[in-house]
């Protein structure tokens, strides 16, 4: 079983998390497709989702998550103590939501942004839908 990650590819934000996610992910639970990619396109078409949608994707178990309940599965998985991330499930949806669109609203003045998708080095190819 494995869980299907999309991001935004040309954010640094979420290339930042990817790669905080592959380093904290041993058992190598977690593929990842940026949103941009032909891939992410199809999948979020497989879903019923719109093409345009802004959003940390978690893919798991046939069904698809968004933003900080995506982002809160991601942590439940993880190794070590990010796994203590999944609590904050108690604060209700719209208000994790709520900040979760103040961040992903600021990505790109905060964190900036590439022109391109981020390539994936060779350790981690593997772990990239193509």
């Amino acid at each position: 079983m494995t869980g299907i990650i999309l991001f935004d590819g040309v954010c640094n934000f979420c290339n930042g998390s990817v790669q905080f996610i592959i380093k904290r992910d041993q058992n190598k639970y977690f593929k990842f497709a940026s949103l941009q990619s032909e891939v992410g396109a199809k999948l979020l078409m497989e879903y019923g989702v719109n093409s345009s949608l802004d959003s940390f994707v978690l893919i798991e178990d046939g069904k698809l998550y968004t933003k900080s309940e995506a982002a809160l599965l991601v942590c439940r998985s993880l190794n070590g103590l990010w796994k203590w991330g999944y609590a904050f499930r108690i604060i209700p949806l719209p208000i994790r939501n709520w900040i979760y669109e103040m961040i992903a609203k600021n990505r790109y003045r905060w964190f900036g942004k590439r022109d391109s998708c981020m390539i994936p080095s060779k350790e981690d190819q593997e772990r990239f839908l193509v």
